[in-house]
C-alpha cells in the first residue's frame, strides 16, 4: 500500500488531471461544433447534423460541470456538519454563524488545539480562507475528499 506524504498548505489541493483534460476536450469540441454550425449555415444538408453536434457537445459540457459540482456541494454540506460537530465537541458551542462555507472548509485543516481559536478569529475578523490555511500550525490532513 502506497503511503501518502504528510499533507500541508503546499500540497493539500487535489487535482484530477483526467477530469481537467476531459473538460478541456469537451469545451474545445463545443467550440469546434460552433464553428461547424457557422460554416454550415447556408448548407441545408449539413445544418441539421451541425446543430445536433453542437447540442450534444454543449450537453457534454453541462453534464461534466454537474458531475463535478454536485458531489462538491454534498461534500460542502458534510464539511459544514462535521466541523460544526467538531467545534461543539471542543467548545460546547456551534460554529459562529458569521463563518462562510469557504472559511469552514479552510478550518477543517486545523488541528484540534488551534481549531477553536482560528474559528473565532476568522468569524470576528473575516479572515480569508487562504489566510486561515496559512495560519494553521499543525495540519490535519483531509485525504477523503472528492
Amino acid at each position: 500500500m502506497e503511503t501518502m506524504p504528510d499533507q500541508n498548505y503546499s500540497n493539500h489541493v487535489r487535482r484530477v488531471p483526467v477530469f481537467v483534460a476531459t473538460m478541456l476536450i469537451l469545451m474545445l469540441t463545443t467550440v469546434g461544433a460552433i464553428v461547424n454550425l457557422v460554416l454550415s449555415w447556408g448548407d441545408h444538408e449539413r445544418l441539421y447534423s451541425a446543430s445536433l453536434i453542437l447540442v450534444i457537445s454543449a450537453c457534454g459540457v453541462v453534464i461534466g460541470g454537474c458531475s463535478r459540482s454536485f458531489p462538491l456541494k454534498a461534500q460542502d454540506r458534510a464539511i459544514r456538519a462535521e466541523e460544526n460537530l467538531r467545534h461543539y465537541i471542543l467548545t460546547g458551542k456551534l460554529l459562529d454563524a458569521r463563518l462562510t462555507l469557504q472559511q469552514i472548509a479552510a478550518l477543517r485543516f486545523a488541528s484540534d488545539p488551534e481549531f477553536a481559536a482560528l474559528a473565532q478569529e476568522a468569524a470576528s475578523k473575516g479572515t480569508k480562507p487562504d489566510e486561515i490555511k496559512r495560519a494553521v500550525k499543525n495540519w490535519r490532513p483531509d485525504t477523503h475528499r472528492v
